[in-house]
């Protein structure tokens, strides 16, 4: 159970945590200052520095809140008897869901990340490699039940899957597209899914 003084600090963060994700959407990581996500926080210059000590380390926390959902995600999927469409499909999800429910985080996280080399330090690049290493055993347990062919290597059969759902999803950030409903979620899921499986079909 939190304390009182833990409780304020985690409100205070998460006030300035969507106040970042608001400024930085709008501006861009490298023209947005401190003092804009404290104007739009409403709180003082100084107080976000009590926080966070950077700009950087306010971003690192923006990130490290995809990654650890998706590395969780992930870490429940290894362990889980369910079929393989399901484990790919559940990845999907993850995309569409944070998209839905937090799209400030999914546009910082392909306009910054995904589709920014200026942003990608190491220690970003590893989270990348480690969740695609995560996808490609996936892949792999398909081709030895033989679901998904097997005459292309696991790591192709990876980047195919996954640049199609990055792709998919960076066209509804640029293009500002909202997720209407859990329907066309699961519409948008589906057509990825089935488009990606027909292709990787065993023969």
């Amino acid at each position: 159970m939190m304390t009182h003084g833990e409780r304020h600090r985690k409100d205070k963060e998460g006030t300035i945590f969507t106040a970042a994700l608001k400024v930085i959407k709008q501006k861009g990581f490298h023209r947005a200052r401190m003092s804009d996500i404290a104007r739009e926080a409403d709180i003082s210059y100084g107080l976000v520095y009590h926080y966070f000590k950077s700009k950087e380390d306010l971003f690192d926390a923006i990130i490290h809140q995809w990654w650890d959902g998706l590395f969780g995600l992930m870490s429940r999927t290894r362990k889980s008897i369910d079929p393989v469409r399901i484990k790919l499909e559940q990845i999907i999800l993850y995309f569409l869901d944070t998209y839905q429910e937090e799209p400030e985080l999914v546009n910082i996280f392909i306009t910054e990340i995904s589709r920014s080399t200026s942003n990608l330090t190491p220690a970003r690049l590893d989270n990348f490699k480690s969740f695609m290493s995560l996808t490609e055993g996936i892949i792999k347990e398909g081709q030895d039940k033989g679901m998904l062919r097997d005459d292309f290597k696991a790591r192709y059969l990876t980047y195919i899957f996954l640049g199609s759902l990055e792709t998919f999803v960076s066209t509804m950030v640029l293009a500002n597209q909202k997720i209407k409903g859990n329907a066309q979620k699961d519409r948008i899921s589906e057509s990825i899914l089935e488009v990606f499986l027909n292709g990787a079909k065993h023969l």
